[in-house]
């Protein structure tokens, strides 16, 4: 198993701007410019799929595993010989809105999956929460 974490503390952000932004899949790229395109038809619930498109890959399909509203996703995607998890997780603390994320592969074939899908997924996430809560920011003040 392949596990690594990434959070960060955002100051004047609402748990509920970012639930709202990760909830409107369809509009994901807005946010995360390595993503061509997302469809989903489904709520944003529990046991619902859509379909990722990275930029320059393979369209994925995705599955809600864990859904908490205002809280906690998980979602998963299933490769040969492995499955990759990420955790996406709000907290409100003293400090601020503390958005993590963690992305976990396993399985027989993980370590390649690691070094082909996830390395890259984990080297973008810092860039793409500073992208997320800039979003929410400015739809809020419009």
């Amino acid at each position: 198993m392949w596990i690594k974490e990434y959070s960060k503390i955002y100051h004047g952000i609402k748990k509920e701007d970012i639930w709202q932004l990760w909830a409107d899949v369809n509009n994901w790229p807005k946010w995360d410019k390595e993503l061509e395109y997302c469809k989903m038809e489904a709520p944003f619930t529990q046991g619902s799929r859509f379909i990722l498109k990275p930029a320059g890959g393979p369209k994925i399909e995705i599955t809600l595993s864990h859904v908490t509203p205002n809280k906690k996703f998980t979602d998963y995607c299933k490769f040969l010989g492995a499955t990759m998890y990420v955790d996406h997780e709000l907290e409100e603390t003293t400090n601020g809105l503390r958005i993590k994320s963690t992305i976990t592969v396993t399985g027989i074939l993980g370590f390649l999956w690691w070094q082909i899908v996830a390395k890259n997924v984990v080297n973008s996430v810092p860039k793409q929460m500073d992208a997320l809560v800039e979003l929410a920011r400015y739809k809020n003040a419009g």
